[in-house]
């Protein structure tokens, strides 16, 4: 697997942007150590040109023939290596090196099979999701998504969007032979790519915000509003650890629209290290605060969590947010880079040694990144902020992704989080 090739562009004008970005992969293709024929390409497009998606499929299509399968979506901003694009016309296309038998796109009209059915000849380890956020039961449907790959292990997020909500499925092979009869542009539902297990990723997930307080348990709930926490009402643990006076009705609405809840599973605490260092793990799933029950004491949240789920109030922080993204990229390229091993008589290493340099010796041919949209543009402290951390932590790799409405990583779809995911490839 080579280095897979990159492209990005804004202009007015949608073909242009195209043209320019047709002229940059073809230049790649050309180089020493990229890929030359790369079959699958990942399309994302900022919702400036998401009137024109079908156009622009075409055109990418019918210049990069080479590139037979698609998939792809659109959000309010797009990212590429060390750049956003926010409030303005935009394309990004990551040419990917794998063969046709290491994934398949799919989407309604061609479906991921379901585990268990008769062999088709591809059998999905993990896969690249992109979804609608208006579609019905969407954290079941994530869920069931993904017990179809061995892994269970999906990464992606919503589509986002100021107008039209599209995402791109076009494929010719297997079952998503189905996709060549349609046009390859779809609304509502799920999309994506599912990668065969030869296809060796490694995905973190980076938070965005911090608790302000304890780790709780949810003892009573009614629906989304949640009575008690550790046997007390809630509206008077939130109004504490988030320093809340009601009878300052506005500086008490300014601090309520600031705080969410982060949620984890029953029984599933955060590491207690974590939380004294007022860091949340890759569990937690945040929430907004929808609003207040004064006569019941209750906290209202957009989500309808079981008693025993682990709450803790929490905030958006920027300088927690970036050393967390720092994080996730030197977990990653540790996990990448060979690790010491002892050289034996001779400089020769055994078998065993071997083998495991061979596991460890690793190097990064792609990465998609899918953040929140409330995390891009300034949040980070200016233009391109946060992907320019991406950059210096993780090196100059080629990278690709989009600002979502909810990102996905497992089978749970979060807020206000990041979801790194790196192609990988033998050094």
């Amino acid at each position: 697997m080579k280095r897979f090739p990159l492209a990005h562009a804004t202009h007015p004008q949608w073909r242009m942007a195209a043209a320019l970005v047709v002229a940059q992969l073809r230049a790649q293709m050309s180089l020493p150590g990229h890929a030359a024929t790369p079959p699958l390409g990942l399309l994302y497009i900022t919702d400036h040109y998401a009137a024109h998606a079908r156009d622009i499929l075409g055109y990418l299509s019918d210049e990069l023939p080479e590139i037979r399968d698609w998939a792809g979506t659109v959000g309010v901003g797009i990212c590429a290596t060390g750049v956003e694009y926010f409030d303005e016309p935009a394309m990004a296309v990551m040419a990917c090196d794998l063969s046709p038998q290491q994934y398949r796109v799919f989407s309604g009209v061609a479906p991921l099979p379901a585990r268990g059915l008769p062999d088709t000849g591809f059998q999905a380890h993990t896969a690249l999701i992109h979804a609608d956020g208006q579609t019905a039961d969407l954290p079941e449907l994530i869920a069931e998504m993904a017990s179809r790959t061995a892994t269970g292990y999906l990464f992606g997020g919503l589509s986002s969007s100021r107008g039209a909500s599209v995402q791109f499925a076009l494929g010719d092979r297997g079952a998503a032979s189905a996709l060549k009869s349609a046009d390859g542009v779809f609304a509502g539902g799920m999309s994506g790519v599912a990668f065969a297990s030869g296809v060796q990723l490694v995905s973190r997930v980076t938070q965005g915000a911090r608790p302000i307080g304890a780790q709780h348990v949810v003892t009573q709930v009614d629906g989304n509003v949640v009575l008690a926490l550790d046997g007390q009402p809630a509206l008077g643990v939130l109004l504490e650890e988030a320093g809340i006076d009601l009878n300052h009705t506005q500086e008490a609405m300014t601090r309520l629209r600031s705080t969410l809840v982060g949620l984890s599973a029953p029984g599933g605490q955060d590491d207690a290290r974590l939380m004294a260092r007022r860091q949340f793990g890759d569990a937690v799933e945040v929430r907004h605060i929808i609003g207040l029950d004064p006569a019941r004491r209750g906290v209202a949240i957009a989500d309808r969590p079981p008693t025993g789920t682990c709450l803790a109030f929490c905030e958006r922080h920027v300088d927690a947010a970036r050393a967390d993204l720092v994080r996730i990229c030197t977990e990653i390229r540790e996990e990448l880079e060979p690790q010491g091993v002892s050289v034996g008589v001779g400089g020769s290493l055994g078998p065993d040694e071997e083998d495991s340099a061979a596991q460890v010796s690793r190097e990064i041919v792609g990465a998609v990144y899918v953040s929140c949209s409330g995390r891009g543009g300034p949040h980070f402290g200016g233009d391109s902020a946060e992907l320019q951390v991406v950059r210096r932590a993780l090196g100059d790799v080629p990278l690709i992704g989009f600002f979502a409405g909810g990102e996905i990583a497992r089978h749970h779809l979060y807020g206000y989080t990041g979801v790194l995911t790196v192609f990988t490839a033998a050094a």
